[in-house]
């Protein structure tokens, strides 16, 4: 679902009456390790002018991170005039330009409370009209009291706007759940999920250098040691960053955690730029291996890479 927050002023006339599932089940029993009440009330403050809450919310959690936040530049990166908001694709994009690893959240209140104490504030999406006559708005969620089932939220021209847990979750249902978490290469929001935490780490690489999506992946790996994927983006990292050492080790260890043949393939090309010819031939005759026995799609490239290192010591033997 792509929705272009059009930053709603107020909240819907309609009366909310019953407590939504979520908001039930943490009334019922409140989370585990979770204080009754709690406000990071150093979050910044950026209100919003017209239609601008995208950029003013993106703003608010890239300065908490610590990360550029002007908030011109952004209304420049994600308003769409047209359409009097911003889109999620938009939001995602300008975080990571600015430095920051984006990721989306689990559609869950707990997860919502969870990073708040763990210190990140978090980009929240809700729709303020109703399904035929959509009303969309970006806020940030800084604090909770579960005593009087509250939330609070940095959100347009409020510093501090004060929701219901109820009606904040039937405004957020609205919206598919959509939350967002802006942080520095390195740190990863404490309730992500696997995919998104590997999509977050790939978006991420698509903008920023070499040097800082090393850490960027190493935190993915580091919290999931058996995603390939994550150790594959790990390597390559190291090896755009200068770092081909580095990369070999990484890339050795993926082979053999998950006898895959891209990671065989990487790490006979690793070897190669490292003067290993040797080695660099013995994993390139893995990766062959394994392609042929249940990877066919990485057959060429790994034929390829066994070739020109076989072509290569040929030519040195004579």
């Amino acid at each position: 679902m792509l929705a272009a927050a059009a930053c709603a002023a107020g909240l819907p006339a309609c009366a909310l009456l019953a407590d939504p599932p979520q908001t039930a089940a943490i009334v019922a029993a409140p989370p585990a390790g979770l204080p009754p009440r709690f406000e990071r009330v150093e979050v910044p403050f950026f209100p919003q002018t017209p239609y601008h809450c995208g950029p003013a919310a993106l703003a608010t959690v890239l300065a908490d991170a610590g990360l550029p936040a002007d908030l011109d530049r952004l209304a420049d990166a994600v308003f769409l005039p047209a359409r009097e908001g911003s889109l999620q694709l938009e939001m995602l994009g300008a975080a990571r330009r600015q430095g920051g690893v984006a990721t989306v959240l689990p559609g869950e209140l707990e997860a919502l409370l969870r990073e708040v104490v763990a210190g990140h504030a978090v980009v929240v999406l809700e729709n303020r009209g109703l399904g035929f006559a959509p009303l969309w708005h970006y806020a940030v969620l800084v604090g909770y009291d579960l005593p009087a089932r509250e939330l609070v939220f940095r959100s347009g021209t409020l510093e501090r706007e004060v929701l219901s847990l109820r009606t904040f979750e039937h405004l957020w249902a609205r919206s598919g759940r959509w939350a967002l978490a802006v942080l520095p290469p390195g740190r990863l929001p404490a309730t992500a999920h696997e995919k998104e935490a590997v999509d977050g780490a790939l978006g991420f690489g698509r903008v920023a250098a070499p040097a800082a999506l090393v850490p960027a992946w190493r935190a993915v790996t580091t919290r999931w040691p058996d995603n390939l994927l994550a150790a594959l983006g790990l390597g390559n990292a190291l090896f755009a960053a200068g770092d081909a050492a580095a990369a070999a080790a990484v890339f050795e260890a993926a082979a053999r955690r998950h006898d895959s043949a891209v990671a065989w393939n990487n790490l006979a090309l690793t070897r190669q730029g490292l003067g290993d010819r040797a080695g660099a031939l013995e994993a390139a005759r893995r990766a062959v291996e394994r392609a042929q026995a249940v990877e066919p799609a990485w057959l060429p490239a790994a034929r390829q890479t066994q070739h020109e290192l076989e072509a290569e010591a040929e030519a040195e033997a004579r």
